[in-house]
């Protein structure tokens, strides 16, 4: 599901996120071999130790990526808040959500069900009614996700509450089926091997799509626009309750 978002407001790398960075200049100083090769292992073993935890299964990697369009959803429903109370916002955080909704959920991650995942429920007659109905929000969700750009363009603001609450009604219904039925039912659909080889053409097809660790990316870019928002720290979602009586 896989264009890149075209708003050069957003940055597309977690470099981009990172403020102030400099680059290092390269020490003059003559260091003796033998403390080279001291530092050159320990650093291999980092490398390896980063490589080896970058390693997720099938299932982890498509539940993550739920867990991006979950953050976009928070956006959503305060965006959804301050129309409904009068208050004022800055509408291109909607826009760029949708756009992070776009280029990451719609044309990567679903593309990576839809070509991938459905196929094998399918080929097999296994939970046939529920991946017809997914694919169908899948479509229905890009139409939505078109009003809702266009409804934050134009200010429209009474559509965009209306779009922006059709969508999470949706797909908060429609990931939960998936992470407690599809996905664990994909063990029963392909072989260990097979599952396994599925999780590393996710991997290609992410770097080839995003020139990098797409959700890494996706990530940066939905907790720069939490924090826009003033939604990002999640200690102001914890409830007070009243005195017990």
């Amino acid at each position: 599901m896989r264009i890149q978002i075209k708003d050069p407001t957003m940055k597309t790398s977690r470099r981009d996120f990172l403020i102030g960075t400099s680059a290092v200049a390269g020490s003059s100083l003559v260091v003796p071999l033998s403390t080279l090769a001291a530092q050159k292992a320990p650093k291999k073993a980092t490398k390896q130790k980063e490589e080896a935890g970058e390693d997720v299964s099938t299932n982890e990697d498509l539940m993550r990526e739920h867990g991006v369009l979950n953050r976009v959803l928070l956006i959503y429903d305060e965006a959804i808040r301050r129309i409904q109370a009068n208050e004022k916002f800055d509408a291109t955080v909607v826009t760029k959500s949708a756009g992070i909704i776009k280029s990451f959920i719609e044309d990567y991650h679903e593309k990576l069900e839809e070509d991938h995942i459905f196929p094998r429920f399918e080929q097999t007659g296994k939970l046939i009614e529920l991946t017809t109905n997914l694919r169908a929000q899948h479509a229905m969700g890009r139409r939505v996700t078109e009003r809702i750009m266009a409804a934050a363009k134009n200010g429209d603001n009474e559509t965009l509450r209306t779009m922006l609450a059709a969508f999470n009604r949706m797909y908060r219904p429609h990931e939960a089926r998936e992470d407690t039925v599809l996905f664990p039912a994909l063990h029963k659909v392909v072989s260990k091997h097979e599952y396994d080889a599925m999780g590393e053409e996710f991997e290609r097809i992410e770097r080839k799509t995003f020139g990098g660790d797409g959700f890494d990316m996706a990530v940066d870019q939905v907790t720069e626009l939490e924090k826009q928002f003033g939604i990002y720290d999640i200690s102001q979602f914890t409830p007070t309750l009243p005195p017990a009586k």
